[in-house]
């Protein structure tokens, strides 16, 4: 297809003579300001092989209800052009628009931008439109940023993309945001377009009314997350997926997902989801290939419909359906499709996978199979749930699968008895949490060592709550160290500091890729909070003056990155039993973790852990007051990235070593 496509187009250029410059034509332009002619040509504005900016943006400007992109033998080189309502873009057959090196600087710079148009249509046969991925991935000549779109459509109503190819945008081949907020795109038809090789997805879609894609090819992603061939991911509650449909579509080859909707930013109090899927396929994905999550949180997460039937996924190395949501919501419907998994190593993810979230409160599932085939290459249960939270169920996960595992066929039926005997309720044993609010701190070794307090291995990620202790008077410095994930941008991270009475003492920021001294003379004695924001990114502070420990805020654990080494924490007097929980950021990512006691004695470990695990600890004795630790590290077997801890009975405090620790004053 490509082959022929290419032939195609050598031959329209062959037949096209290559013009060096056109002039502009007054007479003809002259026609469309008067309002004479309803079509007109690109190159009565004039065209200039070197940068044809201002003829391209001259033509749509003259708002010309129908105006031809004419193909002259040579590429339409521009800068970003902006769109305007009410106009018919028609590109001729091997048209070729092409971003102009050295430009699009700015980071939302797109090729196309409409920002609150109405009435659009872009359409071509054999025509492209391409920019300069590889340039924009470069530092030394680019600020990264992952908003360089081919097509950029926000607030935007009657839109109509057909028939193109974009190719190698900074961002997504095709952007569906926002200009005015919570105004949303309507009436969106994308047919026969190919989006090929782009920084972050083929396709993003932040809000939608009546979409439609079909016949549409998503491939080649890669450069910054999510990398998907087509990535539903709305920004917030008011934000919406209503009549979304996708049909006769292919997502292949992506460094992400194939078909992934990250709805987790809605919420019960969103327009319900309407969604569907017809006739897809997705393949070749690193990750998922359909990949559905709307989070844990019961009643608060979004309703609506999810409809998938007659589609084929597969995939080689992750879970070819990964579906995170409660069984309450949203339902899911898959009808006559396809599960195809032919990865071989038997640690990988199984063909269906359910997640509960992080902070699930209700079961799990809600996912209907109407005559699916799972073909696995290994022979293991079709599904796999893994519980995030602790002691979450999995519910209303019902229907029919033919399976075909190592080449032997079987039906089987999805019932509340197989599933109770696949997946028994990992019952956690609940433990009051330790509150410090009220209590009276101290510094468990004051003037210990300064090296005692550098906590540099707890790197947290998005945001890091710390306790220090400091006496009024004390020079307090702080050297935080932030540093990137991936490629994910920043320009700073914010630090605020906190006194004991709640007054701020400090807003500072730390620098991207650098180490910053954080300093403030404490205006009391007692436990100060800080607060710091990597956001996507990783931050630790590498020493620290004084006592410095992570603090667990509620019920929201410790989110950390790469962080081995130990974590100590204080048992509170009187303490008889407590529970820690670690766990993995979710399915291929995992923690390795041991208990020690004061002495450094193993209690007990645990390797690999995705789903969360609780160290359950019963004392002989109450406990005077005394240290523990936690010992994290690199898992043997999966992947380690990010992971939590939740403190659940002992102080909400980790510390880099026993001096360190932030204790209840006697």
């Amino acid at each position: 297809m490509r082959m022929v496509r290419s032939l195609a187009a050598a031959a329209v250029l062959a037949a096209v003579p290559a013009l060096a410059q056109v002039a502009p034509d007054p007479a003809k332009t002259a026609e469309v300001v008067a309002g004479r002619v309803a079509e007109a040509r690109a190159s009565w504005w004039g065209f200039n092989p070197e940068d044809a900016t201002a003829s391209l943006q001259a033509a749509i400007d003259s708002k010309v209800p129908k105006l031809i992109v004419d193909n002259l033998g040579k590429p339409w080189v521009v800068e970003p052009i902006t769109l305007v309502s009410d106009q018919e873009i028609v590109f001729e057959d091997g048209v070729e628009v092409v971003a102009k090196a050295g430009s699009f600087k700015g980071t939302n710079d797109s090729l196309f931008r409409a920002d609150n148009c109405r009435n659009i249509t872009l359409r071509g046969t054999n025509a492209t439109l391409r920019m300069r991925r590889a340039d924009y991935d470069d530092p030394a000549q680019y600020k990264r940023a992952e908003w360089r779109h081919n097509l950029s459509f926000r607030s935007c109503t009657n839109i109509k993309v057909y028939g193109l190819t974009l190719l190698e945008s900074g961002g997504d081949g095709i952007y569906l945001g926002t200009a005015t907020r919570w105004v949303t795109n309507k009436d969106i038809h994308i047919k026969d377009v190919v989006c090929d090789r782009h920084y972050r997805q083929g396709i993003s879609v932040i809000t939608a009314e009546n979409l439609l894609i079909e016949n549409t090819i998503m491939r080649g992603t890669a450069g910054t997350a999510p990398q998907a061939g087509i990535d539903f991911e709305p920004n917030h509650p008011e934000e919406r997926l209503v009549n979304c449909v996708m049909r006769n579509c292919r997502s292949e080859d992506n460094a992400g997902c194939g078909f992934v909707f990250y709805l987790t930013p809605m919420r019960f109090v969103s327009e319900p989801l309407s969604i569907r899927l017809e006739n897809c396929v997705a393949t070749g994905n690193r990750n998922a290939a359909l990949g559905f999550s709307t989070g844990g949180t019961g009643d608060l997460s979004v309703d609506g419909t999810v409809e998938v039937s007659q589609s084929v996924f597969s995939s080689d190395s992750a879970a070819v359906l990964h579906v995170t949501k409660p069984a309450n919501r949203s339902r899911m419907v898959l009808t006559d499709c396809q599960f195809i998994a032919t990865g071989t190593d038997p640690n990988g993810a199984a063909p269906i996978v359910v997640s509960s979230g992080q902070h699930a409160d209700t079961p799990a599932g809600g996912v209907e199979f109407v005559r699916c085939l799972v073909r696995d290459a290994l022979e293991r249960n079709p599904v796999a749930y893994l519980d995030r939270s602790g002691g979450t169920p999995i519910a209303d996960l019902v229907g029919t699968l033919a399976l075909e595992q190592a080449g032997k066929a079987s039906q089987l039926t999805l019932t509340p008895e197989l599933l109770a005997k696949w997946f028994p309720v990992n019952a956690m044993k609940q433990y009051a949490r330790f509150s410090i609010e009220g209590l009276t701190l101290r510094a468990a070794a004051p003037g210990a060592a300064a090296e005692k307090y550098a906590f540099g291995h707890a790197v947290v990620r998005v945001a890091g709550n710390y306790m220090l202790y400091a006496n009024a008077g004390d020079t307090v410095a702080l050297e935080a160290s932030f540093m990137q994930v991936g490629k994910y941008q920043a320009d700073n991270a914010p630090i605020t500091v906190t006194a004991p009475d709640g007054s701020v003492v400090l807003e500072a920021k730390a620098a991207f890729l650098a180490d910053t001294t954080v300093s403030f003379t404490a205006p009391v004695t007692g436990a100060y909070r800080i607060l710091a924001q990597p956001r996507q990114n990783r931050l630790a502070f590498k020493s620290s003056t004084h006592p410095l420990c992570l603090l667990q805020e509620g019920s929201v654990p410790i989110r950390l990155i790469h962080s081995a080494g130990p974590f100590y924490f204080w048992i509170p007097k009187g303490t008889s039993e407590f529970g820690i929980r670690v766990a993995g950021e979710g399915l291929g990512e995992a923690i390795r973790a041991a208990l020690l006691d004061a002495e450094g004695n193993v209690l007990q470990e645990v390797d690999n852990a995705v789903a969360s695990h609780q160290f359950d600890v019963v004392l002989p004795e109450p406990s005077a007051g005394g240290v523990g630790c936690l010992k994290l590290a690199k898992p043997s077997a999966i992947a380690w990235e990010d992971h939590y801890v939740d403190l659940r009975g002992v102080l909400p405090l980790l510390a880099p070593s026993p001096e360190a620790l932030i204790i209840p004053a006697e």
